[in-house]
Protein backbone atom coordinates (compact mmCIF):
# COMPACT_ATOMS: atom_id res chain seq x y z
CA UNK A 1 0.00 0.00 0.00
CA UNK A 2 0.65 3.29 -0.57
CA UNK A 3 1.61 5.85 2.42
CA UNK A 4 -1.05 8.29 -0.41
CA UNK A 5 -3.53 6.53 -0.02
CA UNK A 6 -3.42 6.10 3.81
CA UNK A 7 -3.53 9.69 4.60
CA UNK A 8 -6.89 10.51 4.09
CA UNK A 9 -7.71 7.60 6.69
CA UNK A 10 -5.16 9.20 9.42
CA UNK A 11 -6.28 12.69 8.92
CA UNK A 12 -10.33 11.59 9.43
CA UNK A 13 -8.77 9.78 12.55
CA UNK A 14 -6.97 12.98 13.99
CA UNK A 15 -10.16 14.84 13.27
CA UNK A 16 -12.36 12.57 15.10
CA UNK A 17 -9.96 12.55 17.57
CA UNK A 18 -9.76 16.13 17.80
CA UNK A 19 -13.46 16.53 18.13
CA UNK A 20 -14.26 13.76 20.89
CA UNK A 21 -11.37 15.42 22.62
CA UNK A 22 -12.73 19.10 22.87
CA UNK A 23 -16.68 17.45 23.60
CA UNK A 24 -14.66 15.66 26.74
CA UNK A 25 -12.94 18.75 27.71
CA UNK A 26 -16.03 20.91 27.25
CA UNK A 27 -18.05 18.60 29.32
CA UNK A 28 -15.71 18.44 32.19
CA UNK A 29 -15.69 21.95 32.89
CA UNK A 30 -19.06 22.15 33.01
CA UNK A 31 -18.84 18.83 35.35
CA UNK A 32 -16.56 20.89 37.93
CA UNK A 33 -18.74 24.13 37.50
CA UNK A 34 -21.61 22.11 38.83
CA UNK A 35 -19.81 20.88 41.55
CA UNK A 36 -18.73 24.38 42.88
CA UNK A 37 -22.25 24.75 43.62
CA UNK A 38 -22.06 26.71 46.47
CA UNK A 39 -25.36 28.25 48.58
CA UNK A 40 -26.24 31.87 47.51
CA UNK A 41 -24.68 31.86 43.97
CA UNK A 42 -26.60 33.22 41.31
CA UNK A 43 -27.58 30.80 38.92
CA UNK A 44 -29.37 30.42 35.24
CA UNK A 45 -30.31 27.34 34.33
CA UNK A 46 -30.69 25.90 30.54
CA UNK A 47 -34.31 26.76 30.14
CA UNK A 48 -33.04 30.51 31.06
CA UNK A 49 -34.19 30.85 34.52
CA UNK A 50 -32.12 33.06 36.56
CA UNK A 51 -32.42 31.98 40.40
CA UNK A 52 -30.24 31.71 43.97
CA UNK A 53 -28.64 28.39 45.24
CA UNK A 54 -30.38 27.85 48.79
CA UNK A 55 -29.42 24.43 48.85
CA UNK A 56 -26.93 21.69 46.69
CA UNK A 57 -27.50 18.01 47.18
CA UNK A 58 -25.70 15.14 45.57
CA UNK A 59 -27.93 15.07 41.91
CA UNK A 60 -30.29 17.82 42.38
CA UNK A 61 -30.26 21.88 43.51
CA UNK A 62 -33.26 23.78 45.16
CA UNK A 63 -33.30 27.22 43.98
CA UNK A 64 -35.02 30.51 45.76
CA UNK A 65 -36.80 31.69 42.17
CA UNK A 66 -38.05 34.52 44.24
CA UNK A 67 -40.38 35.35 47.79
CA UNK A 68 -41.45 31.92 48.32
CA UNK A 69 -40.72 29.70 45.10
CA UNK A 70 -38.57 27.57 45.69
CA UNK A 71 -37.61 25.07 42.58
CA UNK A 72 -36.13 21.69 42.81
CA UNK A 73 -33.87 20.86 39.79
CA UNK A 74 -31.25 18.24 38.72
CA UNK A 75 -27.40 19.51 39.01
CA UNK A 76 -27.53 19.03 34.81
CA UNK A 77 -30.44 21.76 33.90
CA UNK A 78 -27.73 24.42 35.48
CA UNK A 79 -25.94 26.29 32.76
CA UNK A 80 -24.27 28.60 34.26
CA UNK A 81 -22.68 30.29 37.94
CA UNK A 82 -23.29 34.12 37.54
CA UNK A 83 -21.02 36.41 39.21
CA UNK A 84 -22.81 38.80 42.32
CA UNK A 85 -22.57 41.77 40.01
CA UNK A 86 -24.07 39.77 36.74
CA UNK A 87 -27.39 38.54 38.81
CA UNK A 88 -27.69 41.56 40.63
CA UNK A 89 -27.70 43.58 37.01
CA UNK A 90 -30.34 41.41 35.27
CA UNK A 91 -32.48 39.90 37.98
CA UNK A 92 -32.27 43.28 40.11
CA UNK A 93 -31.46 45.72 37.22
CA UNK A 94 -28.98 47.18 40.31
CA UNK A 95 -25.79 48.56 37.97
CA UNK A 96 -22.67 48.30 39.72
CA UNK A 97 -20.60 51.36 38.01
CA UNK A 98 -17.02 51.26 39.05
CA UNK A 99 -16.64 53.99 36.91
CA UNK A 100 -18.49 56.50 38.24
CA UNK A 101 -16.79 59.54 36.75
CA UNK A 102 -17.42 58.28 33.03
CA UNK A 103 -19.41 60.09 30.97
CA UNK A 104 -23.17 59.07 30.93
CA UNK A 105 -25.40 58.74 27.82
CA UNK A 106 -28.50 60.88 28.43
CA UNK A 107 -31.72 59.80 28.05
CA UNK A 108 -33.07 62.38 25.45
CA UNK A 109 -31.20 64.10 22.85
CA UNK A 110 -31.58 67.69 24.89
CA UNK A 111 -27.88 67.50 25.88
CA UNK A 112 -26.89 66.64 22.67
CA UNK A 113 -27.95 69.53 20.91
CA UNK A 114 -27.19 72.32 23.25
CA UNK A 115 -24.07 74.92 23.95
CA UNK A 116 -22.12 76.09 26.13
CA UNK A 117 -23.06 80.25 25.17
CA UNK A 118 -26.97 79.02 25.83
CA UNK A 119 -28.39 76.55 28.40
CA UNK A 120 -31.15 74.19 27.88
CA UNK A 121 -33.53 76.36 29.42
CA UNK A 122 -32.70 79.58 27.11
CA UNK A 123 -33.80 77.21 24.20
CA UNK A 124 -37.23 76.21 25.54
CA UNK A 125 -38.03 79.85 26.42
CA UNK A 126 -37.00 81.12 22.74
CA UNK A 127 -39.83 82.82 20.52
CA UNK A 128 -40.05 79.35 18.53
CA UNK A 129 -44.16 78.56 18.23
CA UNK A 130 -45.47 75.38 18.89
CA UNK A 131 -45.52 72.38 16.21
CA UNK A 132 -48.78 71.59 15.80
CA UNK A 133 -49.67 68.04 15.71
CA UNK A 134 -52.43 68.07 14.43
CA UNK A 135 -54.84 69.09 17.11
CA UNK A 136 -57.79 71.00 16.33
CA UNK A 137 -58.92 74.05 18.69
CA UNK A 138 -62.64 74.01 20.02
CA UNK A 139 -63.97 76.58 17.72
CA UNK A 140 -62.73 74.37 14.66
CA UNK A 141 -64.13 71.32 15.87
CA UNK A 142 -67.82 72.87 16.78
CA UNK A 143 -67.80 73.83 12.85
CA UNK A 144 -67.13 70.43 11.73
CA UNK A 145 -69.48 69.17 14.16
CA UNK A 146 -72.75 71.22 12.64
CA UNK A 147 -70.76 70.64 8.89
CA UNK A 148 -71.61 66.72 10.36
CA UNK A 149 -74.99 67.54 11.52
CA UNK A 150 -76.49 69.54 8.66
CA UNK A 151 -75.35 66.55 6.45
CA UNK A 152 -77.15 64.12 8.17
CA UNK A 153 -80.13 65.99 8.34
CA UNK A 154 -79.87 65.88 4.59
CA UNK A 155 -79.70 62.22 4.22
CA UNK A 156 -82.86 61.97 6.39
CA UNK A 157 -84.68 64.02 3.94
CA UNK A 158 -86.80 61.78 1.39
CA UNK A 159 -85.02 62.78 -1.99
CA UNK A 160 -87.10 63.96 -4.96
CA UNK A 161 -87.40 61.79 -8.19
CA UNK A 162 -89.11 61.95 -11.33
CA UNK A 163 -92.08 59.58 -10.41
CA UNK A 164 -89.74 55.96 -10.86
CA UNK A 165 -89.73 53.98 -8.00
CA UNK A 166 -87.66 51.00 -7.78
CA UNK A 167 -90.79 49.41 -5.82
CA UNK A 168 -93.06 47.51 -8.05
Amino acid sequence: MNTLTLLPLVVLIAAMFLLTRSNKKRQQQAQNMRNDLQPGSGVRTIGGMYATVKEVNDDTVLLDAGPGVELLFAKNAIGAILTDDEYNRIVHGIEHDLKSDADVVPDDASSLTETDDEPADAAAASDDKAVDLGKKDAAEAETEEKAETSEAKADDEPKKTDGDSEAK
